[in-house]
């Protein structure tokens, strides 16, 4: 629809124009279950939704729109006059003309339920053929459950009544109670439209509550729930979703002086979630997913902590205190990575989480911050489909990293006495960027504007080079670290750094002997306190993850590495040096077959189980993407055989064991590889140990299937072993990878041709559809791809268009030729969407960046 992408300049006319004093809103979802309760087109399609909001207008008689996105609208009423919804509605907002002083607005709408996790989604359970339903808004789907002015800065309370399918329950942000057929909830505090939330059916609900003294000796009571489909509570660790909640309401409530401001604190695991989670405040929303049925390593649990506390944090960071636009969507995003990390490692058994944020989620935001869409820290959104595409690595997790830089830049006192100040100054309002700023300069004593522009207002990433003069008695003469930039963003900054020298010990280990924390400013900073150490084997320029920039070496630490990278004792050190070496890959400086050489030979010694899967998976991509094609080969056969040598030799029911097997399943070439597969699913052989669970049966499937090992009778019996919503996901993804030009048809056709599937389906049918080992098969889809992305994102919603655009981009087929398809579709589409084109423009880099790697590997052979 034409208003359906609201711009910024729109929504501050509207807020400099109203003011929200507070909604109510009525759902009837007895539809959900209807007569033809069934999946798909014979589902119900919409439920009843009234809302009466009350709102003041600072120049009476003016108009404006409140925002909804419904198949019907049965009546509107402002003031108490009766409005033609065939006038007033267009599709997606409701004109309100001659507005007086205080205004109120009735809109009785039919709302459509979702199947592609936007606004009210609605799921069937294949299992026991229950419904579930839950709802999902952020930036901006509030709209299509109830009318409202959709922006973060027209805060306002809210009142919810749903009425429900009898034997169902119903949450929403406030407590609720059922009387006489009706749950009705409290009323919240203000908070924006994309926070507030229902969840209703027939969920799997354990209770728990928090206990806490305040300073002032009175005593804080928080009631604790947690949910998730019936099917999956067999499995549902709740208590330890309990004790990660208990640890990190402890540590916010230690650090940022302001009680818990919400209530309740309900945390739901819900079906076919687009996102990780979301920060409704008093009902957190997650991907099922974050429940384990199978044996899982540590990290898996470790990363669904950091989920926890990242949504807690949320809480203070963009519940409490709301960004004005979605321009400083970092300061909620960037905050709640930093001190989700933060509290991991402060409040819980994962101490040693700033390695997995140095190793993983930089990794992602350093991507991020090399393509051509990189943006500063404070984006420049001018609209809703801006919006959505910046909730990316930059947004999160360089921000994140940005704030870690500012904590050894001011002190971490100070910066948590400004944060504090913040929430007490600002609570229930809204901020910008100068908000935050202001009280950290009067927390620092510094002053935060030059930090500022360098670090939020600037994009880029810096790489940092150490420079080593060794004198005539072996010792350092000098050692200088040089600052570069890209050419696209030159901007130096001041990092915070330390440097580290390592030295191989009488025993063989590699450990650091000399350390120094300096301010690298400019394009070249000498560390004079290092002068005169003994001559180092290994030069480490962010030693301690203190910066956000791409380390690089000098020949001799490089040298080092090649040959005793496994040797490096301290895992935060060896996690720094894998990422930067992966960034030497990325960058065409290392060739694609010496990284995975080094997975091959040092990837057994790693001790850090997040650290070793984050390997395979940039081993696996090295081979795909950065390989020479002529290398492919020989390199996924030295792959397969070193990932099972690996798996032979871990320890019997160890995590490494259960890394290095799902490894070996990705890796498999080779008629024995597959033999293996299929005789560890048949019984016939076992590695001792190893537990062949429901969820590594599908692993194995997979490579099977996508190699002819595995047909639809095989996967269809797998299915009925494992006849869950789970199991279902799985079958799809399998079925799309098997070698075939008609399933490849198929499947392109279900996701790109018709809109019948889930959004979780669609997702499961665009990884299986397109397999490394299948690049003839997928020849044929480069050139529909270029035909049919502009349609699909005008016809389908925006998290499906994600999917298709992103998902079955012709990376596989990774020749100057698809890249000169690429820039002939950018050179003939320039007036295309701007989110659009920014998706395309991305993949084009990755295409680019594959081949100046392809070119690097091949010069090395």
């Amino acid at each position: 629809m034409p208003g359906e992408n609201l711009t910024r300049d729109e929504a501050r006319e509207r807020a400099a124009l109203l003011s929200v004093d507070g909604y109510e809103v009525s759902l009837d979802l007895r539809t959900a279950t209807g007569a033809s309760a069934g999946d798909g087109a014979e589902g119900p399609h919409t439920f009843r939704s009234v809302t009466t909001v009350r709102f003041r207008c600072t120049e009476p008689g003016a108009s404006s729109f409140a925002d909804l996105i419904a198949p019907a609208v049965t009546a509107v009423s402002l003031n108490g006059r009766d409005l033609d919804p065939g006038e007033v509605f267009d599709g997606s907002r409701l004109l309100l003309e001659d507005l007086a002083a205080d205004n109120e607005l009735i809109v009785d709408a039919q709302c459509a339920y979702s199947r592609t996790g936007e606004g009210m989604h609605r799921f069937v359970d294949p299992e026991d053929g229950e419904v579930y339903l839950y709802t999902q808004y952020e930036p901006a789907d509030a709209r299509r459950v109830y009318a409202n002015f959709e922006q973060p800065d027209l805060k306002a309370p809210y009142r919810f009544e749903v009425r429900a399918p009898e034997g169902w329950t119903v949450w929403s942000n406030g407590v609720g109670e059922l009387t006489d057929g009706v749950w009705r909830f409290a009323e919240t505090k203000p908070i924006s439209t994309y926070i507030t939330c229902v969840v209703a059916g027939p969920y799997h609900y354990v209770t728990d509550t928090y206990e806490r003294e305040l300073p002032d000796g009175t005593k804080l009571e928080i009631p604790l729930g947690a949910m998730c489909r019936k099917g999956l509570a067999p499995h549902f660790d709740a208590d330890d979703v309990f004790l990660v909640t208990k640890q990190g309401l402890d540590f916010f409530h230690d650090h940022v002086d302001y009680p818990y401001p919400f209530g309740k604190y309900d945390q739901a695991f819900v079906p076919e979630y687009n996102l990780g989670a979301m920060e409704n405040p008093g009902l957190v929303t997650f991907r099922e997913e974050f429940i384990f049925r199978g044996k899982v390593t540590q990290a898996s649990y470790e990363g669904r902590a950091n989920v926890i506390l990242h949504e807690m944090a949320h809480m203070w960071f963009g519940d409490l205190v709301t960004m004005e636009w979605w321009d400083d969507l970092w300061l909620k995003e960037s905050f709640a990575d930093f001190m989700g990390a933060f509290s991991l490692v402060g409040a819980t058994r994962f101490t040693d989480g700033w390695i997995t944020f140095a190793n993983r989620r930089k990794a992602w935001a350093y991507r991020a911050d090399q393509l051509p869409s990189t943006h500063p820290v404070t984006a420049d959104i001018r609209d809703l489909q801006d919006a959505k595409l910046n909730f990316d690595g930059i947004t999160y997790a360089k921000g994140a990293s940005v704030l870690k830089q500012l904590v050894a830049y001011v002190g971490q006192d100070a910066f948590l006495e400004g944060a504090r100040r913040y929430f007490k100054r600002h609570a229930y309002g809204n901020t910008r960027l100068g908000d935050l700023l202001s009280v950290l300069e009067e927390t620092s004593g510094r002053d935060m504007t030059a930090w500022s522009r360098a670090w939020l207002q600037t994009a880029g990433v810096n790489s940092l080079t150490p420079q080593v003069l060794l004198g005539a008695d072996g010792r350092v003469e000098e050692l200088a670290v040089v600052q570069e930039a890209a050419e696209s963003h030159p901007e130096l900054r001041p990092h915070r750094v330390a440097v580290g020298l390592y030295r191989r010990t009488s025993d063989g280990a590699l450990e650091r002997y000399a350390r120094a924390e300096t301010d690298v400013d400019g394009a070249r900073t000498v560390v004079a306190e290092l002068a005169g150490a003994e001559a180092p084997e290994l030069v480490l320029v962010n030693d301690d993850d203190l910066t956000y920039c791409k380390i690089r070496f000098d020949e001799t630490s490089l040298a080092t590495l090649r040959e005793h990278l496994g040797a490096l004792t301290d895992p935060l050190a060896r996690a720094l040096c894998w990422s930067a070496l992966w960034n030497l890959t990325r960058d065409a400086l290392l060739p694609a077959r010496e990284f995975v050489d080094l997975v091959l030979r040092f990837g057994g010694r790693e001790s850090d189980i997040g650290v070793l899967q984050m390997l395979h998976a940039w081993a696996e991509s090295a081979l795909v993407h950065y390989a020479a094609p002529a290398w492919r080969e020989t390199g996924g056969r030295l792959l397969a055989e070193g990932a099972r040598r690996e798996l032979e030799a871990a320890a019997p029911g160890s995590e490494p064991q259960l890394a290095w097997a799902r490894f070996f399943a990705r890796s498999a070439v080779a008629p024995g590889d597959f033999q293996l597969l299929q005789e560890l699913l048949s019984g016939t052989v076992t590695v001792d140990g190893l537990d062949v669970d429901q969820e590594l049966r599908w692993v194995f499937l997979e490579p099977l299937a996508a190699h002819g090992f595995a047909d639809e009778k095989a996967l269809a019996e797998e299915l009925a072993r494992d006849d869950t919503a789970s199991g279902k996901r799985h079958q799809v993804r399998c079925l799309a990878a098997r070698p075939s030009a008609e399933v490849k048809a198929r499947g392109w056709a279900q996701v790109v041709e018709s809109d019948e599937l889930s959004n979780a389906l669609v997702e499961a049918t665009i990884a299986g559809f397109a397999q490394p080992s299948q690049r003839e098969l997928l020849a044929p889809y480069a050139e529909k791809y270029f035909a049919v992305i502009e349609r699909v994102w005008e016809e389908r919603s925006i998290q499906i268009a994600l999917h298709v655009v992103r998902g079955l981009f012709p990376e596989l087929l990774d020749s100057p030729e698809t890249l000169d398809a690429t820039d002939a579709w950018l050179a003939a589409h320039e007036d295309a969407p701007p989110a659009l084109r920014r998706l395309v423009l991305e993949a084009r880099d990755d295409l680019a960046r594959a081949l100046r790697g392809q070119a690097c590997d091949a010069a090395t052979g």
